[in-house]
């Protein structure tokens, strides 16, 4: 099983590695990794790999059978080399930022109106989610990104931890989504917590403050449905 690095540091940008296994054709999996290999509407990691005086390129990594898979753009190093891994660390950090302003607009909502999550997706510095509200006017929006805005401010340090199950399910609302996405096999659970504003299951990267994402502004908002309303929001490069 390859040990997930970025679960409990998400700020590491090299690592050393041993590959384990070659698959689909350019694909690798090593014994530990700091690549995410996506999940949670957070895209992939993407970087370079380097064993001696050797470079790959990591054009994406994903979930194959349960693994992360880590996709280079040549044939890769045979199994049992020991190798390098660096993130292409501008974009994770853009990345972590972006999930964690997803958090403050969730936890912003779910505390001020109490609309659950219906979806959502973010690239590098943007975002979207959707919510199940009945309506979204210009007003509303306006207020939602003061909101958002001072809990940026509020500088809220970001805590990580990994609970059993059964105490993690004992956390009201920990899950904010309209349907919950953790599978039954699963014996632990990752939360992140926004001391004070939000906690939550998850499993991707973030910030280790809410004031490192920077300032937040809602771009658009749309209607997708009779109770679902979806808001865009960006931040500050």
């Amino acid at each position: 099983m390859t040990e997930l690095l970025y679960l409990k540091d998400a700020y590491l940008r090299e690592f050393s590695a041993v590959v384990e296994d070659v698959v689909e054709g350019n694909g690798v999996v090593l014994n530990k990794t700091a690549f995410y290999p996506g999940g949670g509407g957070q895209p992939a990691d993407v970087g370079v790999m380097v064993a001696g005086d050797e470079t790959w390129n990591v054009t994406k990594t994903k979930r194959v059978d349960n693994r992360p898979v880590h996709f280079l753009d040549r044939e890769p190093p045979a199994v049992g080399t020991a190798v390098s891994g660096h993130l292409d660390w501008q974009r994770r950090y853009q990345l972590m930022r972006t999930h964690t302003a997803m958090h403050i607009l969730c936890g912003v909502i779910w505390r001020d109106y109490g609309a659950s999550v219906t979806g959502g997706n973010m690239e590098p510095l943007k975002g979207r989610m959707d919510f199940e509200f009945e309506r979204m006017q210009q007003d509303l929006v306006a207020a939602i990104e003061e909101a958002i805005n001072k809990e940026v401010e509020a500088a809220h340090p970001i805590r990580v931890n990994i609970l059993p199950r059964e105490e993690a399910f004992l956390i009201p609302d920990l899950i904010r989504t309209k349907i919950n996405l953790l599978p039954e096999g699963i014996t632990e659970v990752r939360t992140v917590e926004l001391v004070g504003l939000d906690l939550q299951a998850d499993g991707g990267t973030h910030v280790r403050n809410t004031s490192e994402v920077g300032r937040m502004r809602v771009t658009d908002y749309k209607s997708k449905g009779k109770i679902n309303k979806r808001i865009y929001v960006e931040l500050e490069d």
